[in-house]
């Protein structure tokens, strides 16, 4: 049994076994379509977010976050305290923030969507207009960061962003298919959310690199200033933020911006 989350090294007990052992599971996300299962744990009066996998396509995310988090540091990335081997897997340990996710969930129906303030996605477009910029602002600041350390975003869409509403901070989770780059793809398509996908990320055998990712960056500035669209009548923030999206999302690679980078620089010259 171990004493604490934060120093235990391996275990051989099941993993939810060990974690009732230390504290109190107080959430649990099964659900996930990565293999992985994330438990919130209560113990010694600190809260942890702990995800683990015993199968072979989520040990290998977990192993490439790991490398991810001991490589980057960034204040919206929640910090990685531990990793530990379990009986049959391997588990990683996070500081645990208090947030809500803003994922868009597609069992919300558009009218929920339009009004319902119950969902954090809704509430959060309530926000001031400055507090969602400055969401922004971080999301695009730890990609930039990540980017020049030689990662590629996959799999990056709103589900990632969580927010500290109290507080008006985001965070940024959930990178475990985040590679080195440029890659090429091979296969039919990478993992992802159809919302925020480049096409050439539907293209076996295209590069997918950081103009890829200028693409999901821009839908993301669509979706949280403009709740998906790019209208003047849909967009919240300033007219010249919008016209930086459609650049960013064109489905020609060559017309977009050719670095995260300047895709950022263009963004915070209107900001």
């Amino acid at each position: 049994m171990p004493d604490s989350l934060a120093t235990v090294t391996k275990i051989q007990m099941d993993i939810e076994d060990c974690l009732r052992s230390v504290g109190e599971v107080f959430r649990a996300f099964r659900d996930q379509d990565s293999t992985c299962i994330s438990y919130g744990v209560l113990s010694s009066d600190r809260r942890w977010f702990v995800k683990h996998s015993n199968h072979p396509r989520g040990l290998a995310s977990l192993e490439r976050v790991y490398n991810l988090n001991m490589n980057v540091r960034h204040a919206a990335l929640p910090r990685l305290s531990n990793r530990f081997e379990t009986a049959n897997g391997v588990a990683l340990v996070y500081d645990w923030v208090p947030s809500e996710n803003l994922y868009a969930s597609s069992r919300y129906s558009a009218a929920r969507l339009r009004v319902d303030l119950t969902i954090p996605r809704v509430r959060f477009w309530s926000s001031p207009v400055d507090d969602i910029v400055q969401s922004l602002n971080t999301i695009f600041d730890v990609q930039l960061k990540l980017a020049d350390r030689g990662y590629v975003a996959v799999d990056l869409y709103d589900g990632c962003f969580i927010y500290d509403f109290d507080a008006s901070r985001t965070y940024v989770f959930d990178l475990d298919e985040y590679r080195t780059g440029p890659f090429i793809l091979d296969a039919n398509r990478l993992p992802g959310s159809r919302r925020f996908m480049a096409p050439e990320e539907w293209n076996k055998g295209a590069i997918i690199d950081q103009v890829t990712n200028v693409f999901t960056l821009g839908r993301t500035a669509a979706e949280f200033l403009g709740r998906g669209a790019t209208s003047v009548d849909a967009w919240m923030g300033m007219d010249r933020m919008r016209l930086v999206t459609p650049k960013a999302t064109s489905e020609n690679r060559s017309v977009r911006h050719q670095s995260v980078r300047e895709f950022v620089e263009d963004w915070k010259s209107v900001d």
